[in-house]
């Protein structure tokens, strides 16, 4: 008697996946994707209810959390490739970096002239959510490699020729 589940192992072709490759490009795609598509309803709304100007501050608004959280994740793409268990540690560092350097910028340059500041702030806040939720759901669906493959070790549950674990 043949199970249903002994007929698929047989000839699947089905293997064991890896660890997510590029785990942070990834999540930049998709939270760039996901607030994107917000952004293109957000800016139309803006600009049938207010105009050009405040589809131009929602978009900016968008810009800025994008760029803010986009180089994190870039950083840790190019850091997390030589050296994945110091990647934490540069985010810590990246975005004390980026809290002062923006915090600056927006402060010397201030708020241009064209900018409605309802549609940058509420752009702005809907896109922090939005984006941590993205990059939340997106890194808790990822694969984690916590042990380095050895092809001499046994798989878990394998048992060994004598009969031991």
């Amino acid at each position: 008697m043949i199970s249903p589940d002994a007929s698929r192992a047989r000839g699947s072709g089905v293997s064991a996946s890896g660890p997510t490759p590029s785990l942070w490009l990834h999540i930049l795609l998709r939270c760039v994707a996901g607030t994107g598509a917000a952004l293109i309803v957000a800016a139309a709304v803006a600009f049938m209810l207010h105009g050009s100007g405040a589809a131009a501050s929602a978009a900016f608004g968008y810009a800025v959390v994008a760029l803010f959280f986009g180089v994190s994740l870039l950083i840790g793409h190019f850091v997390g490739r030589s050296n994945p268990s110091g990647a934490l540690g540069i985010f810590v560092v990246t975005y004390a970096i980026k809290v002062v350097g923006f915090a600056a910028v927006l402060f010397f340059v201030g708020a241009p002239q064209w900018l409605d500041r309802t549609w940058f702030f509420g752009s702005a806040v809907g896109a922090v959510v939005l984006w941590q939720i993205i990059e939340v759901a997106v890194f808790a669906r990822a694969r984690h490699q916590l042990y380095h493959d050895d092809d001499g070790a046994p798989l878990s549950g394998q048992r060994a020729v004598d009969g031991h674990a």
